[in-house]
């Protein structure tokens, strides 16, 4: 017996004050529940035959060619052609069964869909049992409009996660040149270009220039004051010099 057979003796046994309330929720739950585990186990076969045949093509390829490597005196007959031939197959089978997982979106449908029923199971036993989210209701009959949004909510959000999918896949991606530039540009900038502290302690050319001037400048400054200071220094010297001599000779 399945989810729904189970479930539907619990919704004959709750209590509810208007008939047509359980008949709402077998006919709105329980199908919805069948609903889903049929396109997830549906859905499950086709992904799981083709994963198997991409990680087993994965698997093979890599080890067909690595047979060509081997001496060829000890590979059968015409092995060439039948590698060939062969690792074409295997390349060929993998790469569809690929874009078909890619095209189909056979993963996500798969994981939403077991999503979804699972949401939908958990919410219906926590309503039946009045735990969890329905533990402060006292009846099945209070609880059921939250019940109902519940599932509504659940219901909605599948759909629109559908459609959206559904959307962005048929529409195809434009390529956004300058976009692409930004952030390479933005990537550069960040791998390549220094910090701005480092930036602004590089000294810029008319810095340097500046610099070596001043330098030359101020040793020319320290040469010729140096040597006019030689200079007057030795000419007062001598004059002082002469004059002490000829003081001398008048005395004498």
């Amino acid at each position: 017996m399945n989810f729904t057979d189970n479930i539907s003796g619990i919704i004959d046994e709750i209590e509810l004050e208007k008939t047509y309330d359980k008949s709402i929720i077998k006919f709105r739950f329980l199908d919805e529940i069948s609903y889903y585990e049929k396109q997830r186990d549906h859905t499950k076969k086709y992904y799981n035959a083709f994963r198997f045949i991409v990680t087993t093509g994965s698997i093979l390829l890599p080890a067909v060619l690595s047979m060509g490597q081997m001496d060829p005196t000890k590979l059968p007959k015409n092995f060439d052609m039948i590698s060939f031939w062969t690792s074409w197959v295997i390349s060929l089978m993998v790469t569809a069964s690929n874009g078909f997982l890619q095209l189909f979106s056979l993963d996500k449908n798969y994981f939403a869909y077991s999503m979804v029923v699972e949401q939908l199971k958990t919410e219906g036993w926590q309503y039946f049992g009045l735990s969890g989210k329905y533990e402060d209701y006292e009846s099945h009959q209070e609880a059921y409009k939250v019940f109902s949004k519940s599932i509504e909510s659940i219901k909605r959000k599948q759909v629109e996660q559908e459609f959206s999918n559904g959307k962005g896949e048929g529409k195809k991606k434009k390529f956004d040149f300058k976009g692409e530039m930004k952030k390479f540009s933005e990537e550069q900038n960040i791998n390549i270009i220094p910090p701005i502290e480092m930036i602004q302690s590089i000294p810029t050319l008319k810095t340097l220039q500046e610099e070596i001037k001043e330098k030359v400048v101020g040793e020319i400054k320290e040469k010729v004051v140096g040597e006019i200071k030689e200079k007057v220094v030795g000419e007062i010297k001598e004059k002082v010099v002469g004059e002490n001599i000829t003081i001398e000779i008048n005395d004498s």
